[in-house]
């Protein structure tokens, strides 16, 4: 055998024309684009009083805003601006609905949320109204009969919903969460791939917010605690980003500025201040706030963005999230809200106005047509004529202030109970859901009601001291956060000072003008929510003697309807004599 040996030179040739292995590309920045939505209530058509927002330039302007068919149609703008893309929400899509909505125990509202392409739900405390038994076939779907209403009324194979509902810090008898604690999704392939986990739950204190017997054998754990293991748990799945998403949210932010964060206050902050700093974003809600705050400013260490897109579909968040998949790390979040300008009527039936500085949305066809036949099954109920009043009765953001609205409820439940010995009722601000406004001629339709009071108590009258009394006033002050006045029945009044010390704020309060008696005992009837503590009014829960009574608002229907046309009262029932600041 003969071996050829190569000169140097032709080594060097043979090397320079080897072929080198080129190393693989990096994979470009991915941006997964998140709309946060969160307090749907079941509000299929836009909201029935125009919002106040501001525009680019700074302007208020009252403009009608949501509707599912308009919330849809900006989702979809809103999707359209990347490859990848998915909607959170953050609780209450269904509970304290609209009739249309909740005449069919929120059914259309999950049917709304499966044609938009929700893909998870954190359960908020109105999931919770109608039961845990009853949630779980709304998610899961199916006709079983948990209410008094019958299911599956317009849908007769109702299905549930197409998205996992999350509940991580809500705890079964036996051991496990009732809905899982978080999910993934995933986009693109190999190199490029990127995962977001998401880890949903409510507030923790839904046992105060719901009818006691709805949450019977749940544990309510504390969210910073439930959401630091979850996150503990996704990281070492080697997700790419984190997003929680909680019921639960801030107060003390910019009223119209939808976009701003403010000096804010709430429960959430202290939550907030003890999540592992692994999570990238948290979308909020509970408050009916809209904001937009980047938790950096407060906590370097922290440096999450806090979204929350107010009540009703009035708005949506438009958020976005890049993510390098070489690094597995976030390296960019930028979100705002985006105002859901609809269309809407006053009660003489012309249309009210809209503003050129938002964009004028399309509503969606598919959803307006499947919302039209929950509309139009519940339309002769809606509109059946319940009485007259003499006047506009309007609400504020303010549960702090009296309205004539508030204290009318409260004569009307005071009334339907004399029979069991009432002598007061007290109504909780934050139960009355929509302005009173009648039609030309003063007439208020069942609707109308319905939209007041959607919450379906019944009324109790229980005996307390007049200690007791004085101690259920002393409550209304105990939170620094959410301020509540009660409304009370005609007959009572209180007057309340919030600079004088704790259990001493109540200046004076007179049943008949005479003083509350702390040696005497009175008849006082609440709604049910209120009657199991809601609100953190425990003092209710300490009466005795409890006869149950009719349907809250059967009985404020009834008290309508008595009199040709109901006067509005005078709202000089609650004094506040606290030094302006």
């Amino acid at each position: 055998m003969i071996r050829r040996i190569l000169s140097p030179a032709a080594l060097l040739l043979v090397s320079a024309c080897a072929t080198v292995p080129a190393a693989p590309p990096t994979p470009e920045p991915v941006t997964v684009r998140i709309v946060g939505i969160n307090d749907f209530h079941g509000n299929l058509m836009p909201l029935s009083a125009p919002k106040d927002v501001m525009t680019p330039d700074g302007e208020i302007v009252s403009i009608p805003v949501g509707g599912a068919a308009w919330m849809a149609s900006a989702i979809n703008t809103i999707r359209a601006q990347d490859e990848y893309s998915m909607v959170i929400s953050a609780g209450d899509m269904i509970g304290a609905s609209p009739l249309a909505s909740a005449a069919f125990l929120d059914e259309p509202a999950i049917g709304v949320m499966n044609r938009v392409g929700v893909d998870f739900n954190a359960v908020g405390n109105h999931e919770f109204d109608k039961g845990w038994q009853e949630l779980k076939r709304i998610a899961d779907g199916g006709c079983e009969k948990y209410t008094l209403r019958e299911p599956c009324a317009v849908e007769k194979d109702f299905a549930g919903a197409n998205f996992p509902f999350l509940s991580a810090n809500v705890v079964t008898r036996n051991g496990e969460t009732l809905f899982p604690a978080f999910g993934t999704k995933t986009f693109g392939e190999g190199e490029a791939q990127v995962t977001v986990g998401v880890i949903g739950l409510p507030l923790r204190d839904v046992p105060n917010l719901v009818t006691p017997s709805g949450v019977e054998d749940l544990y309510f754990g504390d969210e910073a605690n439930a959401i630091n293991i979850y996150v503990e748990e996704l990281a070492s799945k080697g997700v790419d980003a984190i997003v929680v998403s909680i019921h639960q949210g801030l107060y003390n932010v910019p009223r119209e500025d939808s976009n701003g964060c403010g000096s804010v206050s709430g429960e959430l902050l202290p939550i907030l201040e003890r999540l592992d700093p692994r999570v990238d974003l948290v979308i909020s809600g509970h408050t009916h706030r809209s904001y937009v705050c980047n938790y950096g400013d407060i906590d370097p260490a922290r440096p999450f963005l806090v979204t929350s897109a107010g009540y009703g579909a009035s708005q949506v968040t438009d958020i976005a999230v890049t993510i390098n998949p070489a690094t597995n790390e976030v390296t960019a979040k930028t979100a705002h809200n985006v105002t859901v300008q609809s269309e809407g009527k006053a009660k003489d039936g012309s249309p009210l106005p809209t503003s050129s500085a938002f964009a004028a949305i399309v509503p969606d066809a598919g959803i307006a047509a499947y919302v039209g036949q929950y509309v139009e099954a519940v339309e002769e109920v809606a509109k059946r004529p319940s009485g007259k009043v003499s006047g506009e009765a309007i609400i504020t953001d303010d549960d702090e202030l009296e309205t004539a609205l508030g204290d009318m409820i409260a004569d009307g439940q005071l009334a339907a109970t004399r029979e069991a010995g009432a002598q007061i009722a007290f109504m909780n601000n934050s139960g009355v859901r929509a302005s009173l406004v009648p039609a030309a001629d003063g007439t208020v339709t069942f609707g109308d009601l319905y939209a007041v009071q959607p919450f379906g108590n019944s009324l109790i009258t229980r005996t307390f001291t007049g200690d007791q009394v004085l101690a259920l006033l002393e409550q209304q002050f105990d939170s620094a956060d959410k301020k509540q006045i009660l409304a009370p029945s005609e007959g009572f009044a209180f007057t309340y000072d919030r600079s004088r010390p704790k259990g001493d704020r109540i200046v004076e309060a007179t049943l008949n003008g005479d003083p509350i008696n702390p040696l005497k005992s009175y008849r006082i009837t609440m709604n049910s929510f209120l009657a199991a503590g809601g609100d953190g009014f425990t003092v209710f829960t300490e009466g005795t003697q409890t006869t149950t009574g009719a349907n809250d608002l059967d009985a404020f229907e009834a008290w309508l309807g008595a009199v040709p046309v109901r006067q509005l009262p005078q709202t000089d029932r609650v004094t506040n004599l606290t030094p302006a600041s």
